[in-house]
């Protein structure tokens, strides 16, 4: 007669490969989305590949806080870990907070995207305004030049914190004689 081995670990094998289907599929059609996004607005690939980017990370951490909560890791052990993680990487990141600042900005210039590369901007800052087209858009700061081609690098934080105006350049159309 046939004996089947009993796998005391079946329904954590099962629920952690429900976990990595989930993970490919989000991973798959965010990165789509992103894509879709970006090609909607005319966005430029160095920057729809670092939101991709960001995403992915995110979808990696979630997939392995839920693996590890499938396996049935104590509580007392994962806020152990974490914690202690947190505190390593707070220490760390209160020096580079903003890095951090920088990063979260660019995301949210990428997605609200109030301006884009080639528009004319002024900054209205009260000590050093600056005025210039946009060169190109970091993620930890913006490229202008300025009218008298001067490259200006800007962090995207203060992009966020500061009064921006567009400026459109109206042309009268002339008659042209000879």
């Amino acid at each position: 007669m046939l004996k089947l081995i009993e796998n005391p670990y079946l329904d954590q094998e099962i629920a952690s490969l429900i976990v990595l289907l989930i993970y490919v599929i989000l991973r798959i059609s965010l990165s789509k989305l992103i894509l879709k996004f970006a090609s909607l607005n005319h966005s430029f690939d160095q920057r729809t590949k670092l939101i991709v980017k960001y995403m992915n990370l995110l979808l990696n951490i979630l997939a392995v806080i839920s693996i590890i909560i499938i396996w049935g890791v104590k509580k007392d052990q994962i806020f152990l870990f974490t914690s202690s993680i947190f505190a390593v990487v707070g220490v760390a990141s209160f020096a580079q907070w903003s890095i951090l600042s920088n990063v979260t900005a660019g995301i949210i210039i990428f997605f609200s995207y109030p301006f884009k590369i080639g528009d004319k901007i002024k900054i209205h800052d009260k000590e050093h305004p600056v005025e210039g087209e946009i060169y190109d858009i970091k993620a930890f700061y913006m490229i202008l030049k300025s009218a008298d081609g001067e490259m200006v690098t800007y962090p995207n934080n203060l992009i966020m914190q500061k009064g921006i105006s567009v400026i459109y350049k109206f042309h009268e159309e002339k008659e042209f004689f000879d």
